[in-house]
C-alpha cells in the first residue's frame, strides 16, 4: 500500500533472504528507539516516572537556550544551568571573550514548581578545577510573560562574592501550547519510522509505530485507524495527518500504553503526564545542540564526568549527596528558596580526618584515651587566635573560599570594618533582609537562623532517618531537670549553621523566656559525618546551653544551643525573664559550625510538608532566618490549616 518500505531495493533484496521485510523493519525501528535511547540518557531526561501533575499546574514543556556570553577576558567557557533539582552542561566554548554555544534543553514548567534558573558560567583553563566566574538567576515564568516581542535577551552576569559585573549571557526561553507540545512529539516520534524520510507513512510504516505503542487492542485495527488518518485517501499518512490522529485519539481512545523510547508504562487515564513524560524523553529536534544533562549541581556539572547521574534512576536518597560529600570535600542540601540542590564546600583535608575520627572505632577510641580534652584545648587556643588583631588577615581568604555561598551585600558593615576573623564570623546583616514571615501572627513559628534544617514529628523519626547515636533521646539532650514528659515524644527541629553562614540565632516563637541551663560536655563537630556515626551521640555528648520558652500558641518549647569543634563560645543577647517576639536575636555563636535544635510538645506543631518532605529523604534544606517553619495546632479546627496566602515564605 502507498509508497510501501521505504527502504532501498537493495535493503530490501537483502533483508528477504534474511527474513521477512516487517521483520527487519521492527529490527531498524528497535535499533534506531535503541539509539534515541541512549541519546536521552546521555542528555539527562528530566521525565519522573513518579511525576503526577495536575492541568492547573501545568505551565508547558520550556525550552531555554544559552545563546551566548560576552566576558571581560578571553578563556574557554562552560556554561551550566540549574532549574529545580536537575542540572544541564554546555559543550566547552573555543578560547575567546565571546563564546557561542546555542545549547538547548527542554524541561516541565510549573506554575507552582520550580522556576527560577541559575545560569553559571566557569573558565575552564585551570590544571586543578573550573573556576566560576559569574551567574545569573532568572525567574522563567517572568521571563516567559515580559512585555517584549523577543523570545531572548540579555542578562548580566555577577561575580559570586562581590555581585561586581563579570560579562553577560544571551538566552532565549519559550513554552509549547499543551496541544502542540503533544502534535511535536507525534512528529519526533513518526520521523523514527519514516524509513526513506520523505514525511509519509505507509501502511507497514504505520503497522510498526502502532506495535511499538504496546497497546494491543489499537494494533488489532491498524486498518481502522490508518483509514481515519489518511484523510484524503491517497494510501499514505503525512505526519501532520498521524499527528492530529493521535491528539484526537488520546481524548478519547489512548494509542500508547507505553513510551517507546524508554519502555515506561503510561497510564490510559493521565494523557497530560503521558504526553509530558514522552516529549521530554526525545531529543529537542531544533538543530541546536542538547545540553548535557543528569548532575545535581552546577558545581558537577562543571567537571563533567565527576557525580554524573542518570536522570533515569530516580534519586530519592541522601546516601548519594552523603557518601559523596563524606569523600569529595562537599555536603548536597536543597535550597528553599530556589528549589535547587546545592554543594556545601568543606576543606577536604578536614572531611578526612572527620572520615578517620566518626566513622570508625578506632577514632572514637582515640576521642576516650585524651583527644576530647586535646580537641577542647585547640579549640580554645583557635578561639584566642581569632579575636586576635592579626587574624583580620584571613577574612578575605575566607571570602574567597565561600564566595558563591556568601552574599556580603547583605552584611551590614563592610570587610574593613572588622578587626579580628572573629568580629567578620559574628557579623551582623542588614536590616531588612531577612523578614520575617506572618509577623501578625504568633501561631506561625519561623526558622531560628540561617541553616541547614532537619524536622521530625518524632524522635523515632529522627533516629531513623538521621541521627544515627545510638544513646541519643530528648532527656539526654536537654538534662532531666528541664525535660518534661510532653518532650519525649515531641517534634524536632535541627538548625545547622556551617562555618560560612550568618551566625546570630533567633526566636522560633514568640514568648517568654522561663529558664537557661548550661551542661558542660565535648566539642565534637556537627557535620552531618558525626550526626551519622553510630559510635558517638554528638548532640548529648557535646556542650549546650537550653533554655525553655513559654509561648500562648506552642506550649513550652526547648531551645538548645549546641557548641562544636572551634566553637566554644556561645552568647546569648536575651536574659530570663524576657519576653521575646519570633524573629528577635536570642545569641550568637563565636568561630566555627555549630547547631540550633529546637523541640516542641507533643502535637503543638504542624511543621512545612516540604521541610518533612525533604528531612524524609534524608535530605537537609537550606533556609533563612525568618522562613516559614510550622503553625501551631491548638487552633486549628477540625485539622484544616488556616489561610496563609498573606504570609510571605521567607528570606
Amino acid at each position: 500500500m502507498g509508497h510501501g518500505s521505504s527502504k532501498s531495493t537493495k535493503e530490501s533484496s537483502s533483508s528477504s533472504s534474511s527474513g521477512s521485510g516487517s521483520g527487519s523493519r521492527r529490527k531498524k525501528l528497535k535499533d534506531k528507539l535503541h539509539l534515541h535511547r541512549r541519546r536521552s540518557r546521555g542528555n539527562g531526561s528530566n521525565s519522573d516516572p513518579s511525576l503526577k501533575l495536575s492541568a492547573d499546574n501545568f505551565a508547558g514543556i520550556a525550552l531555554l537556550t544559552l545563546i551566548a556570553g560576552e566576558m571581560k577576558f578571553k578563556d574557554k567557557w562552560l556554561a551550566c544551568v540549574s532549574v529545580g533539582e536537575q542540572t544541564f552542561r554546555t559543550d566547552i566554548s573555543d578560547h575567546t571573550d565571546k563564546p557561542i554555544w546555542n545549547s538547548e534543553k527542554k524541561f516541565l514548567l510549573e506554575r507552582n514548581g520550580p522556576h527560577i534558573a541559575r545560569i553559571s558560567v566557569y573558565e575552564t583553563n585551570r590544571m586543578v578545577k573550573n573556576n566560576i566566574i559569574g551567574y545569573c538567576e532568572v525567574d522563567l515564568l517572568e521571563f516567559l510573560t515580559r512585555d517584549s516581542d523577543s523570545d531572548s535577551d540579555r542578562f548580566e552576569l555577577l561575580d559570586p562574592s562581590s555581585n561586581v559585573n563579570v560579562g553577560n549571557i544571551s538566552l532565549s526561553c519559550s513554552v509549547e501550547d499543551p496541544m502542540e507540545t503533544q502534535k511535536n512529539f507525534a512528529r519526533r516520534i513518526l520521523s523514527i519510522v519514516d524509513y526513506n524520510e520523505d514525511g509519509k507513512l505507509s501502511f507497514s510504516e504505520f503497522s510498526d509505530l502502532i506495535n511499538a505503542f504496546g497497546n494491543q487492542l489499537a494494533a488489532n485495527k491498524k486498518e481502522e485507524l490508518f483509514k481515519a488518518a489518511d484523510k484524503n485517501g491517497d494510501g499514505v499518512v503525512s505526519m501532520d495527518e498521524l499527528a492530529a490522529l493521535l491528539a484526537s485519539q488520546q481524548e478519547k481512545e489512548p494509542l500508547m500504553n507505553c513510551c517507546p523510547v524508554c519502555g515506561e508504562v503510561l497510564e490510559v487515564s493521565d494523557r497530560l503526564n503521558a504526553v509530558i513524560h514522552m516529549t521530554l524523553c526525545f531529543d529537542e529536534g531544533t538543530g541546536n545542540q542538547v545540553m548535557t544533562g543528569g548532575f545535581l549541581t552546577d558545581k558537577e556539572a562543571s567537571y563533567g564526568w565527576f557525580f554524573k547521574l542518570s536522570e533515569w534512576a530516580h534519586v530519592s536518597s541522601y546516601d548519594v549527596g552523603l557518601n559523596s560529600g563524606s569523600s569529595a570535600s562537599h555536603i548536597l542540601v536543597f535550597d528553599r528558596r530556589t528549589k535547587r540542590i546545592v554543594e556545601e564546600l568543606i576543606d577536604g583535608k578536614i572531611v578526612l580526618s572527620m572520615r578517620a575520627i566518626y566513622q570508625s572505632k578506632v577514632g572514637l577510641s582515640l576521642m576516650d584515651k585524651g583527644a576530647k580534652e586535646i580537641l577542647q584545648s585547640i579549640s580554645e587556643k583557635q578561639g584566642r587566635k581569632m579575636n586576635s588583631v592579626e587574624s583580620a588577615k584571613d577574612i578575605p581568604k575566607f571570602v574567597e573560599f565561600f564566595k558563591d555561598q556568601m552574599k556580603l551585600a547583605e552584611v551590614k558593615y563592610p570587610l574593613e570594618h572588622f578587626k579580628s576573623f572573629n568580629e567578620f564570623f559574628i557579623r551582623e546583616l542588614k536590616p531588612g533582609v531577612r523578614p520575617i514571615a506572618c509577623m501578625e501572627r504568633d501561631d506561625v513559628a519561623v526558622c531560628a537562623a540561617d541553616c541547614r534544617l532537619m524536622a521530625f514529628n518524632s524522635i523515632g523519626d529522627s533516629l531513623r532517618l538521621w541521627i544515627k547515636g545510638r544513646k541519643f533521646s530528648i532527656q539526654g539532650l536537654l538534662g532531666k531537670e528541664l525535660c518534661s514528659s510532653a518532650f519525649l515524644d515531641g517534634t524536632l527541629v535541627i538548625f545547622r549553621l556551617a562555618p560560612q553562614d550568618y551566625h546570630r540565632f533567633h526566636f522560633p516563637v514568640s514568648g517568654t523566656i522561663e529558664q537557661f541551663a548550661e551542661i558542660p560536655g565535648c566539642l565534637y563537630t556537627v557535620n552531618p559525618i558525626a550526626v551519622n556515626s553510630k559510635y558517638c551521640n554528638v548532640f548529648t555528648e557535646n556542650k549546650r546551653v537550653v533554655s525553655i520558652i513559654s509561648t500562648a500558641d506552642f506550649g513550652k518549647v526547648a531551645f538548645v544551643a549546641i557548641g562544636a569543634t572551634m566553637v566554644g563560645s556561645i552568647t546569648f543577647t536575651k536574659k530570663k525573664g524576657a519576653f521575646v517576639k519570633k524573629g528577635d536575636e536570642f545569641g550568637y555563636f563565636s568561630f566555627g559550625g555549630s547547631t540550633v535544635i529546637c523541640v516542641f510538645e507533643k502535637d503543638s506543631i504542624q511543621i512545612d510538608e516540604d521541610l518533612l518532605k525533604n528531612s524524609g529523604r534524608s535530605l537537609e534544606t537550606l533556609v533563612s532566618v525568618g522562613m516559614t517553619l510550622g503553625v501551631a495546632t491548638k487552633k486549628l479546627a477540625g485539622n484544616q490549616l488556616p489561610n496563609l496566602e498573606n504570609c510571605v515564605l521567607g528570606a
